[in-house]
Order: C-alpha cells, then structure tokens, then sequence
C-alpha cells in the first residue's frame, strides 16, 4: 500500500514502542539506555530486555546492533578513554607549548570528560567481567591514554631529572588520581565540574612533583 500525503513510511526494524525523539540514533539511543540501567540498577542485574525495551525498541532490534551486553558495555567504557587520547595525542605533538600546560591540560579535560556525563560510567571500571579479555580493547586504549600521560610527564623540567621508576610510579600516582575522580565525585554531584576538574588537575601535578 503507498504512502498519503507526501508522508513516506520509516524504513527499517519496527520498534516496540515509541518515545519523544530525542535525536539520537538507534545505536546511540541503546547506548544511552545501557548507561543508565549500568549505572542505577548495576550490570549484572540489567537484562537485554530492559536496555532494548528502555531505548523504546524490541529485544531483536537491539541484536541488530549489539551482540549483548558486553558488546554495549565495552563500547561504553571506551567511550570515556577515546576523547581523552585523541586530546592526549595532540598535545603530545604540540611542543610549541610547555610540557608543564599540557599535561594540566589532558589532567583537566580527562577529568571533565569522566564527570561532566549524565553516568558515572567510570564507575563501570571496577566491574569483575572488565577484566576479562572480551575487555582488551578498552585496556589497550586505556593503556596508550596513560602512557601519553607518562611521556607529557618526562617532558616537564622535573620529569627529565626522573630515572625509569620513580617517573613510572609518578606516572601511576597521577594517572590514579585522574581516574578516582568519579569516586570522589560522587560523595558531591553538585559540585561544579569545571572548577573541580582545575582543581584536580593542580593537585595530579602536585602529587607528580611538577
């Protein structure tokens, strides 16, 4: 049967039921579902179903663009390192600058990115089943992300008088601050993130000696 007034039908899978539009592609809306329920009702506990039927789609639907739920969780812990290296990356290449400014930079917008969200998805680090090598693409990333962290520190004046240990232990103190933030954040939600995003970021280069 043909369309009527110049209205054409929606081509794809039918969802089961629909919700205001929030602009967000199917994916994106699944991802933002299981963002949610991760975080508030916990993994474990949250279903296929209920990501799917959150998003306003049927379960099948959601197997057309996720294989399950590790499949949305690991795009999930991803997406809170990706931005954070793609900054990393070019302020590594950005020697016009002080070594100094840039690592507070990456500190800062590393921080702003893990607590400016709607979920506290760093939370989802500490999971039991991230360890699991179904996992590695977010540890490598992860990996890579901490590692500029560790080269911006041994180009500060301070980090070139470091041997190989003591910048790697640096590194981790500094690193581990970063990613704590969400912990910390969550004892006070209301905080305003840019001003503790700098503050936190004074203190990781304190804690790192620079």
């Amino acid at each position: 049967m043909g369309t009527t007034g110049g209205s054409r039908a929606r081509v794809g899978r039918p969802r089961a039921a629909r919700r205001p539009d929030s602009g967000l592609s199917a994916r994106d809306e699944l991802l933002a579902a299981a963002a949610e329920l991760f975080t508030t009702r916990g993994y474990a506990a949250t279903t296929t179903r209920a990501v799917a039927e959150r998003a306003g789609m049927r379960q099948a639907t959601m197997y057309h663009y996720f294989s399950g739920k590790e499949d949305l969780l690991a795009e999930l812990l991803e997406s809170t390192v990706t931005p954070s290296l793609t900054l990393a990356r070019r302020l590594l290449a950005d020697d016009a600058a002080p070594a100094e400014r840039r690592l507070w930079e990456l500190c800062r917008s590393d921080v702003e990115l893990l607590c400016g969200g709607p979920h506290n998805l760093g939370g989802l680090y500490l999971l039991p089943e991230v360890r699991s090598e179904r996992f590695a693409g977010f540890h490598a990333v992860r990996a890579e992300l901490k590692d500029t962290y560790c080269q911006l520190l041994a180009a500060t004046a301070v980090g070139k008088t470091l041997g190989k240990s003591e910048l790697s232990l640096r590194t981790d103190l500094l690193f581990g601050l970063i990613e704590g933030v969400i912990l910390i954040h969550r004892s006070d939600p209301e905080r305003p993130v840019s001003a503790f995003a700098e503050a936190t970021a004074d203190a990781a280069l304190r804690i790192a000696g620079v």
